[in-house]
């Protein structure tokens, strides 16, 4: 068939379509006001429709309940499905719209808005005409549109706080299913948070944008965490607790547990013991505690703050996530002698301190104090060092504009094409 021929096809098998749908919801509504379903022992006409047309039970309470609001609404909503002009979700939206309206400035504003939103129904989805059906009132009857959209926001508000929720259910490998319901408020703060935490961070990002909402979740958290204004849990700061042996961090042999009971690997606790409170303890054959040592933070106070004058931010290329969202990176880890010195540190994100220490990347610093990065074999053969950009730009910026010993601005000489210079040129 031709192009023009298949969409003309298409056109014509929707609007078949909705004239079926027109035709099955008047069954429907017919047998559920006969009382079929119960007469052949069913407990409801939607568990009767499940059996019957092999539907779920909400999809089968859903075409019950639009064929009743369509029954009782309007008959122009009706005719436009039988005709196709509108589908069945368009109906549906049409009939719940309608029966505010009539609710709220009487019968004739609400056949009124039923010409209006059918008409509204041949440019827009059901999502979109219902944003645009909320305001309905403002065309049909202007002068109870404001005390109408009160009532309306305060009603919605109280559902969303009546219904709102959120559920952390734990899956058997330690992570979580988060599920849940936000008010207008919460949602709006956790966006704020969230959105300028999830942009890739450089061109090596590969993640997709669900792991990036993921990963600013946890930043969020981390933030938190370094704040002095979380309440106690437990008599103790909110923290994070992992418990290991000192071989297995050195030896990257065996795993870390939570407190919660959940194992980490060695890797992921010599990341985390990176920008850790150490502390120490001397546990017997049977476990019971023989001595314990003083805790102390590897990176902080002035090396922190030193670290922050220094890099200014995370220094992997490509990255600009600021100070706050960075933790500090032991180049030579502690536990394989390393110190804890401005010379043996760096800030990363996150997503880049993992880079380190799962993927194959390498830091060191240069001969002019400033880290520079060593990429895997698998992403450079030549494993040729990169910077951050963004880190250079701000060291330039810092630097004094060059003066003459005279305190007068430098004289420059022309001279021919080609000429050697006669004094070697600054850099």
């Amino acid at each position: 068939m031709p192009e023009p021929d298949l969409v003309d096809a298409l056109d014509a098998v929707h609007t078949l379509g909705q004239r079926v749908a027109a035709v099955q919801l008047a069954l429907v509504r017919e047998l559920d006001g006969r009382g079929v379903a119960v007469a052949q022992g069913a407990s409801s006409t939607a568990v009767w429709l499940r059996d019957r047309l092999r539907l779920t039970v909400p999809a089968a309470r859903r075409l019950v309940d639009l064929a009743a609001a369509l029954h009782e609404g309007s008959p122009a909503v009706r005719d436009a499905l039988a005709d196709g002009r509108v589908d069945a979700a368009q109906a549906q939206v049409i009939t719940e719209t309608t029966a505010v309206v009539r609710a709220e400035a009487g019968p004739a504003a609400g056949e009124k808005s039923v010409g209006l939103l059918v008409e509204w129904a041949g440019q827009f989805d059901p999502f979109a005409l219902r944003k645009l059906g909320a305001r309905i009132l403002d065309h049909v009857a202007p002068e109870v549109a404001e005390a109408a959209t009160g009532r309306a926001l305060e009603a919605e508000a109280a559902r969303a706080a009546r219904n709102r929720h959120l559920t952390l259910a734990e899956l058997r490998d330690g992570r979580l299913r988060l599920t849940g319901s936000l008010d207008a408020e919460a949602a709006a703060l956790l966006r704020a948070a969230l959105d300028p935490l999830t942009a890739p961070s450089g061109l090596d990002d590969t993640r997709s944008p669900g792991q990036r909402r993921h990963d600013a979740l946890g930043d969020i958290c981390r933030l938190a965490l370094r704040t002095a204004e979380l309440p106690e849990h437990g008599g103790d700061s909110a923290q994070m607790v992992v418990t290991t042996s000192y071989d297995a961090v050195v030896g990257q042999l065996g795993a870390g547990t939570l407190d919660t009971g959940l194992s980490l690997t060695p890797e992921t606790v010599r990341r985390l013991a990176c920008d850790a409170a150490i502390l120490p303890a001397v546990l017997g054959g049977a476990g019971q505690v023989l001595d314990v040592g003083r805790q102390r933070r590897l990176i902080a106070g002035p090396l922190r703050r030193a670290l922050v004058l220094r890099d200014r931010g995370c220094v992997f290329p490509g990255c600009d996530r600021p100070p706050r969202w960075c933790e500090g990176h032991q180049i030579r880890h502690w536990s394989d002698g390393g110190g804890t010195t401005l010379d043996n540190s760096v800030l990363l994100c996150r997503h880049h301190h993992r880079q380190i220490h799962h993927h194959g990347w390498q830091v060191r610093l240069a001969a002019d104090g400033h880290p520079e990065f060593v990429p895997p074999a698998w992403l450079d053969l030549q494993r040729r060092p990169r910077r951050s950009r963004h880190h250079q730009r701000t060291y330039l910026r810092q630097q004094p504009a060059p003066t003459s010993l005279a305190g007068t601005a430098p004289r420059t000489t022309a001279r021919p094409p080609g000429r050697p210079s006669a004094r070697p040129r600054p850099p």
